[in-house]
């Protein structure tokens, strides 16, 4: 019961003028399939997002994974995320296989130029990076998720810069800018937010709207809801929908529109327990809650508005996406998803039923078009019952034993592939890249240093008070040669005076403090409900000259060699960058 792999249109050899001047992906972080009010959601505001879906091709049951960095890969990829040998969300268990072909990657052969702006979440160095991957143009950030929202550090193509306002507008500023430059040939956009993710980081603007407005606590799971997280969530929601709607605008500003296909997406189920139509579980689960996203696909004067009832998942995106573009699967690439162009177009008469798995921290669900067997082999009926409210409790009925040995070849030839042992060694100096950014997430500490959050993503170390102690990194050199070294820290007035050394072998570099810098931390009147993770400062950049980096396994360390005050300083990021 399922459709083989590298199925794609049978016209999918169309002309240059039949296909999408412009194609973008819309990804969100933690919205679940209840945050939109076409979804009927009685308390949240997303007019743009409803009337898109409404006068566009809307999926009902359409699966990502559970959480963000296996959703992305498989975004990429078309296929499940354990053959991409994404594990993890940080520290090197989040990156993208490199033997892996991404729908980028794919689209320039076709001739689209590409970029992607936001959250990646696959890779930090390259040749992980996005612009190792296919994206020609990358702004945004890498290093998992971020701790601050407004005017925060980013980066382009690289090279660290500071964002410019609410992040979210920010983002998408830069995709229309992209979308709209002056050059002949289509594009692909891959528009990554990083809302309604926490910390519920939200402007006054957004947080005004829902802030003393009752919301009916009528929901599944009303025991477990944080009411101010729920409102802070739906705030960040009509951002984007706002945000969406200045896309739109934009579009039909420049005369685009209407050779422009839009696809919008979620990467999990919600962040936080609050109305999400009945769906047993949230975000981190393999229930219904936490891997049904909202689809919405809009190519005006080209896809007629309909609903889309057909079991579809992640891994289809990319042959989708080709299939309009005009080009086809490489023979050597196995993929798990197939084109969805035969129901987006409402074509489904001899679409087959097909099984969809979903799959975290060990826990395996599969799901067909009308049954689910969950990751403690309990069988649901979604058609009678789509909240997983009663089991089947009869193990011997046909359906049952059809997706319990279908769950257990997927273990056995997916899962399998997964690799959560691996030794993580961090490239640097990709011969096609200038920039290699080395986050403290990457880092080991030793000593009294401290790392500030116990969420590694945006984190930064702390507590460095005596000169034994180091902040090290596990390497592979690419390309031997001379690298500038930059430290984003803060410091206070005591330490200047003191020398920071980084070495590598025989190699090192090193420099004195000579300014304090010593600041608050960043965007804390924004946040709405206390945050698990930890904040951010405004990091200070730090010249420490150029060291020499010889080819193969390196360990880089950093090291106090003179201290002047009770503490050396607080670590962000190290950069190094080529010379020539």
């Amino acid at each position: 019961m399922s459709i083989s792999c590298n199925q794609v249109h049978e016209d999918s050899s169309v002309s240059p003028s039949e296909r999408p001047q412009h194609i973008i992906m819309i990804v969100t972080d933690d919205q679940g399939w209840g945050d939109l009010g076409v979804n009927d959601n009685p308390h949240i505001h997303t007019p743009h997002l409803d009337t898109l879906a409404r006068a566009g091709v809307q999926f009902s049951r359409y699966y990502v994974s559970p959480v963000c960095s296996p959703t992305r890969a498989e975004l990429l990829t078309g296929r499940y995320h354990p053959r991409g040998g994404v594990y993890s969300t940080s520290q090197g268990g989040e990156r993208l296989d490199l033997d892996e072909t991404t729908v980028a990657e794919l689209l320039q052969e076709q001739g689209y130029r590409t970029a992607a702006f936001g959250k990646w979440h696959n890779g930090s160095q390259p040749p992980y990076h996005p612009n190792n991957r296919g994206f020609e143009e990358f702004y945004g950030f890498c290093s998992g998720h971020w701790g601050n929202y407004f005017s925060p550090m980013l980066e382009h193509n690289g090279a660290v810069v500071k964002g410019e306002g609410f992040i979210i507008d920010d983002l998408t500023d830069h995709a229309m800018d992209f979308i709209s430059d002056e050059d002949d040939r289509p594009s692909f956009t891959l528009l990554a937010y990083n809302t309604p993710h926490s910390p519920m980081q939200v402007p006054d603007e957004w947080w005004d709207r829902y802030a003393d407005g009752p919301i009916d606590q009528t929901h599944r799971y009303v025991d477990r809801e944080k009411m101010d997280k729920t409102k802070a969530a739906y705030a960040l929601c009509e951002n984007i929908d706002y945000n969406i709607g200045r896309l739109i605008a934009h579009l039909d500003s420049e005369g685009l529109r209407e050779e422009t296909m839009i696809i919008y997406m979620s990467d999990n189920g919600p962040n936080g327990y609050r109305w999400n139509d009945g769906l047993k579980g949230v975000k981190g689960h393999t229930d219904e809650g936490g891997v049904r996203s909202p689809l919405i696909i809009s190519w005006p004067g080209q896809l007629a508005e309909h609903e889309v009832d057909q079991v579809a998942s992640g891994i289809d995106m990319l042959p989708t996406i080709l299939d309009y573009a005009g080009g086809r699967i490489p023979d050597d690439i196995a993929l798990d998803g197939v084109s969805l162009r035969p129901i987006i177009e409402g074509d489904s008469a001899d679409w087959p039923d097909r099984y969809v798995y979903s799959h975290w921290s060990g826990r395996v669900s599969v799901r067909g078009q009308r049954y689910l067997l969950d990751h403690e082999d309990q069988l649901y009926d979604l058609l009678e019952a789509p909240g997983q409210y009663t089991a089947i409790m009869d193990t011997t009925l046909s359906v049952y034993q059809e997706l319990y040995e279908a769950k257990q070849r997927w273990i056995s030839e997916v899962l399998s592939e997964l690799d959560r042992d691996r030794e993580e060694i961090f490239p640097i100096g990709h011969p096609d890249s200038r920039y290699t950014q080395l986050p403290a997430r990457d880092a080991v500490a030793s000593g009294e240093i401290q790392r500030s959050n116990r969420w590694p993503n945006s984190s930064y170390f702390m507590h460095w008070v005596d000169t034994k102690d180091s902040i090290t990194w596990d390497c592979e050199v690419l390309t031997s040669g001379r690298y500038r070294v930059t430290i984003y820290q803060t410091c206070q007035e005591d330490a200047i005076g003191s020398v920071i050394e980084l070495r590598a072998g025989a190699h090192s570099t090193s420099a004195t403090l000579t300014a304090a810098h010593d600041t608050e931390v960043q965007g804390k009147q924004y946040d709405r409900i206390p945050r698990e993770e930890g904040y951010e400062k405004d990091f200070a950049p730090l010249d420490m000259g150029v060291i020499t980096l010889d080819a193969g396994p390196q360990e880089l360390s950093l090291h106090a060699v003179e201290m002047t005050g009770m503490e050396l300083l607080e670590m962000r990021l190290l950069v190094l960058e080529r010379v020539e």
